[in-house]
């Protein structure tokens, strides 16, 4: 929703694909055990602002013709268009496809995909849309790139040949830095659906199979990121660590390609500022950086320097008023205190965020919570997967100690997560909680809503606080991540936490003014807002992903069209040539000076490459150069330059050293075209020595 909105806002002329859910995410409420239970009541398409349109599109699944109508919301100035299968001639098990998210098994699962993906692509034509442009977030959608593969194929491209085409306006965003959160489904399950369908994609059913297999996994099950990468010729994880963490799992894809090469880049989440800030502060910002103070600029975000502080801390203080005043409305009055410093934790309860961290050492937390003089309170809300027993087990666990009788005024549990719970969460906490397992946080945005609303922020260097966090905006927990002992790790880690809680956090909260004022907790508010404020709004995070990603995806898409398609069938043919003469490409010498270097130094290098069955224009030489370890590594990226053909196999370059001390270099051949997104998307490399 943030992304469309901020499109919206920009004018970004975007469409969106989604399924509308009958019984949407599930309700939440705990038993007299603590225990998480769901309820799934139905939807009201029309009592959501929501319209019914007069499309309806059909899709083969398993042999049966399933309709499917098509809803629209519009966001803004964006169209949302909901695939919906609970419709009048569908037999029950096709009108349950869109059910629920996060319902039903690995095979119920491969059938909303192919609804979202096949689906929302023939839902586009019917609309008489043709976007040049192709976004998924996540292997979900993944289908429709085999569905616009089909289209090609019908009118007359190869399979090779429409991939191009495809790749070339494609787009693909990963979500999860571990394997497990990818969806894979089996060649039995995939034989059920697609068996009959990979003709009508040019290929065979081995060959549909090999788009979605890595040779590292065994099992033989097609893998959606694994898809999703291959048929987008842009990729993306959604924080710089997050985007590290992608190109080491998906290294194997461009094998000797170096990691950090690794065709996968990295644009941060943010979240829509007007969503989220509440009345209590767009003022003080509309004030201090300007009316349109969302996707502001740096220079604008530091008027909130100049902001009375009396007026901030007025503000902070009835946001706490508010989240007390509904938590007493929930579960009850005499619970929390409108003065204390209080501290939320509000996300989904998976095991790697930890939820129950602060529960390891419990008499060190109720020391923080019966603290007669600085006492602390902490508000806990977040639903955990149905399927999830361990995250059941840790709501449970939060519940019970919740429910103590010494501690349970100050300790709160909010059943039943949804938006309106994080407002109130995000408008009234004082601290924002996450500590995950750092590198399994892909970004996290709760603690960017939260921190626009002036909370601090308490957290593990892990998704967008890895990058984020200068110092003096917050508080990192010191990570563990070099202990391979999980629970030794989980110790070390929630000590750090307590030692920031109960050194850091609490004095400067209660550090008081004549006035009665916590001028330092005001001041790290203000930092908070100035370094955080131009970054963390999806203001920004769009217009990265237009100037990044669409718009070159829209050009390339355009050229790979042009003709005809000529450009997206030269390439195909281009890169079968390629792999068909790459074995014999080798590096056979290289002459260079690999003596301490001092900065600014003219080096000399050349090479001689055997490149039978190749044109000179077919591959770059290039050597890669810079400062070096004992062990003769690269420190950090080296610079590459490219080496100019003097005839006869040999290829020369003088190039600048970058810095002073031990320096290597080392130089390699990739397959070059004007048309490549990547030189190593091929994976093909050969390197010196």
């Amino acid at each position: 929703g943030d992304h469309l909105k901020a499109a919206s806002d920009l004018g970004l002329p975007l469409v969106a694909v989604g399924l509308l859910y009958a019984e949407g995410y599930f309700r939440q409420r705990l038993n007299a055990d603590g225990v998480q239970e769901e309820r799934y009541p139905p939807l009201d398409p029309l009592g959501l602002a929501m319209h019914t349109t007069d499309v309806q599109v059909t899709l083969e699944i398993a042999g049966e013709q399933v309709r499917i109508n098509v809803w629209k919301v519009q966001v803004g100035r964006v169209p949302l268009y909901l695939l919906d299968t609970n419709v009048e001639g569908n037999s029950p098990e096709a009108a349950a496809i869109t059910n629920r998210l996060y319902g039903g098994d690995t095979e119920h699962r491969l059938r909303q995909e192919m609804v979202l993906g096949i689906g929302g692509v023939r839902v586009l034509r019917a609309l008489g849309l043709q976007p040049q442009v192709f976004h998924t977030n996540e292997g979900h959608a993944g289908f429709l790139s085999l569905e616009r593969i089909r289209e090609l194929v019908a009118s007359g491209f190869t399979f090779r040949e429409a991939v191009e085409s495809v790749r070339a306006g494609g787009v693909f965003t990963t979500h999860t830095p571990v394997p497990a959160g990818i969806d894979r489904f089996s060649p039995e399950l995939m034989k059920k659906y697609f068996g009959t369908l990979a003709a009508s994609y040019g290929v065979t059913f081995d060959d549909l199979m090999a788009i979605g297999s890595r040779d590292d996994e065994k099992d033989g099950k097609f893998n959606m990121a694994v898809m999703g990468l291959r048929l987008a010729g842009r990729a993306n994880g959604v924080a710089q660590l997050h985007g590290e963490v992608s190109r080491e799992m998906f290294a194997g894809l461009w094998p000797n390609v170096p990691q950090a090469e690794v065709p996968i880049g990295a644009i941060t989440n943010g979240v829509h500022a007007p969503t989220w800030v509440g009345d209590h502060i767009a003022p003080l910002l509309a004030k201090s950086v300007g009316p349109v103070w969302d996707g502001a600029d740096e220079a604008s975000w530091s008027g909130v320097g100049k902001l009375d502080p009396a007026e901030v801390w007025a503000a902070r203080a009835k946001g706490r008023a508010e989240l007390v005043t509904f938590v007493r409305a929930r579960l009850g009055d005499a619970l929390l205190d409108p003065k204390a410093l209080t501290i939320g934790f509000a996300r989904r309860f998976a095991t790697y965020k930890r939820a129950t961290l602060l529960l390891s050492q419990p008499e060190r937390l109720r020391k923080l919570l019966l603290d007669p003089d600085r006492p602390v309170q902490f508000v806990f809300a977040g639903k955990a997967h149905p399927a999830d027993q361990p995250g059941k087990d840790m709501i449970r666990d939060i519940e019970l100690f919740a429910r103590q009788l010494d501690v349970g005024h100050r300790f709160i549990f909010l059943p039943d997560y949804d938006m309106a719970v994080a407002r109130v969460m995000y408008h009234g906490c004082d601290v924002w909680l996450n500590n995950p397992r750092r590198p399994l946080e892909a970004c996290g945005t709760s603690g960017m809503k939260a921190a626009l609303n002036g909370a601090l922020n308490c957290s593990i260097l892990d998704g967008w606080w890895d990058e984020c966090f200068d110092g003096e905006n917050g508080w990192a927990i010191n990570s563990a991540d070099d202990d391979p002992d999980t629970g030794r790790r989980d110790q070390r880690e929630a000590t750090s936490l307590f030692g920031l809680l109960e050194r850091e956090i609490m004095p400067l909260y209660y550090d008081r003014g004549n006035d009665g004022l916590p001028h330092g907790w005001i001041g790290k508010m203000a930092h908070n807002w100035k370094s955080l404020g131009p970054f963390i709004t999806a203001a920004r995070m769009v217009r990265d992903y237009t100037t990044d990603l669409y718009e070159p995806a829209a050009a390339g898409s355009r050229l790979a069209a042009a003709d005809d398609g000529a450009p997206a069938k030269q390439l195909a043919a281009w890169k079968q040539r390629v792999r068909t003469a790459w074995p014999v490409v080798r590096v056979v010498e290289v002459h260079s000076d690999t003596t301490p270097a001092n900065e600014g130094d003219l080096r000399h290098v050349q090479a001689h490459v055997q490149i039978d069955g190749l044109d000179v224009s077919d591959l770059a030489v290039q050597v890669l150069h810079g400062a070096v370890d004992s062990e003769g590594e690269f420190v950090g990226s080296p610079n590459i330059v490219n080496l100019g053909f003097v005839g006869d196999g040999v290829f020369e370059a003088t190039y600048v050293v970058g810095e002073a001390g031990p320096y290597g270099l080392t130089v390699r051949a990739v397959p070059a075209h004007p048309h490549l997104v990547s030189p190593v998307e091929l994976g093909l490399v050969a390197w010196a020595g």
